[in-house]
């Protein structure tokens, strides 16, 4: 199995358990939401929301594309702080991270 097709995979698992913790159906932010500037539009987007509009269809389309994997992922501890602050249970807490880790992982070690 190729590394895209792991990442590919990986994604799908992440979707999924943000799906079965609820996050993953929302409304999309503003177009000017996607201007920010700062690391996981912090400024304009909930953690979810840019997972679910930013993340996951950035690393789908270098996934298709086949392209150059980036240098460095390291989105799990951002993530991990809140979803402790949202109160997710520890379950789906647990599949969400272990999840995004697989995602940094993959896209670190390629």
């Amino acid at each position: 199995m190729t590394e895209y097709q792991q990442l590919e995979m990986a994604l799908q698992r992440l979707e999924a358990a943000l799906e079965a913790a609820g996050l993953w159906r929302m409304t999309p932010p503003e177009a000017s939401a996607f201007a920010s500037q700062q690391p996981f539009c912090v400024d304009t987007m909930t953690l979810p929301q840019w997972l679910r509009f930013v993340f996951i269809p950035r690393l789908g389309a270098l996934v298709e594309a086949q392209g150059p994997m980036p240098a460095r992922c390291e989105v799990a501890p951002a993530l991990e702080t809140y979803l402790q602050q949202a109160n997710v249970p520890a379950d789906e807490r647990l599949a969400i991270l272990q999840s995004v880790e697989e995602v940094d992982r993959l896209v670190t070690e390629n």
